[in-house]
């Protein structure tokens, strides 16, 4: 998993009261391990990726993901075009989780612009739920990006929105 949403600790980055929800559930099914880079050192090894939000990634990191990808890897990608997620870090600090996916050019290489309004596809992803989610084969491996991160900020394990997040990932995993 990479993100910079506040699922592994909180906010204050104490290990009291660490741990979201979204995080309980993945480590119901998933052994979860966090990486801070989408680079080919980071991804040896498993097939299956969670980017929530993620800090933009050096170029050569997202050549290495695309690369990553077409071997056969599966990647869900939780870009959220305007992050609503409540922070009591300040604007600006590096800490908090950046208002806007970062978009350096991978979604334009796999044929998606992302936008306040959704997706759009000009290549051969599948767009469904009116622009929120993208489906997408690349290579042997596959991609869906979700236009939304705040969904998963719940309280409750149970909640609809990590059903979402559990069902898109058990599809990829089994692909």
């Amino acid at each position: 998993m990479l993100t910079s949403l506040p699922l592994v600790f909180n906010e204050q980055m104490s290990l009291d009261g660490g741990g979201s929800s979204a995080l309980t559930r993945l480590e119901q099914r998933y052994r979860v391990e966090t990486i801070s880079v989408a680079d080919a050192a980071s991804l040896k090894g498993p097939r299956l990726l969670l980017m929530a939000q993620p800090r933009a990634q050096p170029a050569e990191a997202l050549v290495e993901l695309d690369r990553w990808v077409r071997d056969g890897g599966h990647l869900l990608l939780l870009a959220d075009p305007k992050l609503e997620w409540p922070s009591q870090r300040p604007l600006g600090d590096k800490l908090r989780p950046p208002p806007m996916f970062a978009d350096t050019g991978l979604l334009n290489h796999w044929g998606l612009t992302l936008s306040e309004s959704g997706l759009v596809s000009s290549g051969s992803c599948e767009v469904a739920d009116p622009g929120l989610v993208a489906r997408c084969r690349i290579g042997k491996g596959s991609a869906t990006v979700v236009a939304d991160a705040d969904f998963i900020n719940v309280e409750d394990p149970d909640a609809p929105g990590l059903d979402l997040m559990m069902s898109e990932l058990s599809r990829l995993g089994t692909r």
